[in-house]
């Protein structure tokens, strides 16, 4: 079994902002904005949808492989890092006329967040020679990078009869209603969180119950709130873990996204994946940045238990 992950190798700029963004936005002036956030922390990490999947799948123990373009900075420790992962690089490809990818990460007090994302080398799609060699039992993820990629992966893992998570995040804006419509056609798990997912089904002009009716399930994160399964006319709420200390929910989904892949890769239910993938989260939050938490599997099944009762594994 091999989990395929379309989605961004990324360096990320993360900021907090120590009041609330609501407070300085006027609602009869948002035709003109003009504002300025004082930020209070700014560090450097490494990022990107895709990597940060990986890494949370390297915690438990599963490798991966990402497709996806990056720029000439990526040589050095953010390809170092993720080769001592046993990550398999061989869908990435190094452009050396550009720069990596980058997102510029603010969060409010709150946990709001507005990012800036300048897709730099992600603006060069993956080449067709180097989609994976799929095979039965392989799981695919889709989730923001190249658009090209966000499209043609999607019909690929179809071809190929791989069960695939369509997670467009924050590109969903750039893609099209009938591009939406096609990749979640046949779709294992549309996921978003609550704006996401409203703004998908305005964009498609489908409902969550229209959506339904061409993928298995949709999963809407709730942040604090954890998560909400669809499956046709059922509704599954699952509770968030309890967390210790917010340092920062940047690379949050990503995490949840990695331990709901665990949990499918094993054959459990659709429910109890979710689980695994908050818990997941909640150690990410914990730790500021998007690739800094670590657990050992004792210390994941602990924390697991302590919300959830026994650990399925």
């Amino acid at each position: 079994m091999a989990i395929h992950i379309s989605g961004s190798i990324a360096f990320d700029r993360i900021m907090t902002f120590p009041g609330h963004f609501e407070d300085h936005l006027l609602p009869e002036k948002l035709h003109m904005i003009n504002v300025c956030f004082l930020i209070d922390r700014i560090e450097e990490k490494r990022g990107g949808t895709g990597a940060n999947i990986a890494y949370s799948l390297y915690l438990l123990g599963l490798t991966s492989s990402i497709y996806g373009s990056v720029g000439r900075d990526y040589r050095g420790a953010c390809q170092d890092a993720l080769e001592k992962m046993n990550i398999n690089l061989d869908g990435v490809k190094i452009l050396d006329d550009s720069l990596t990818a980058c997102a510029y990460i603010t969060t409010d007090s709150k946990g709001n967040q507005i990012t800036g994302f300048n897709l730099a080398a992600l603006n060069t799609p993956t080449e067709r020679s180097a989609y994976p060699e799929c095979k039965e039992g392989d799981l695919g993820i889709v989730s923001p990078g190249n658009i090209e990629d966000m499209f043609n992966f999607p019909q690929y893992f179809k071809e190929k009869k791989v069960p695939y998570i369509y997670d467009p995040g924050q590109t969903i804006p750039a893609i099209s209603k009938e591009s939406h419509l096609s990749c979640i056609d046949g779709s294992e798990i549309l996921i978003g969180n609550d704006y996401e997912i409203e703004l998908i089904c305005q964009i498609t002009e489908h409902s969550k119950a229209e959506l339904l009716e061409r993928g298995k399930y949709i999963i809407t994160t709730l942040g604090e709130n954890g998560c909400q399964i669809d499956i046709g006319t059922e509704s599954i709420n699952v509770p968030a873990p309890i967390v210790a200390k917010v340092a920062d929910p940047t690379g949050a989904g990503d995490a949840f996204r990695a331990g709901l892949l665990l949990g499918i890769s094993k054959g459990l239910d659709i429910e109890t994946s979710a689980k695994i993938g908050s818990v997941c989260s909640v150690f990410c939050i914990e730790k500021y940045g998007t690739q800094e938490h670590s657990y050992t599997l004792p210390m994941f099944k602990e924390r697991y238990e302590d919300n959830y009762g026994t650990f399925p594994l």
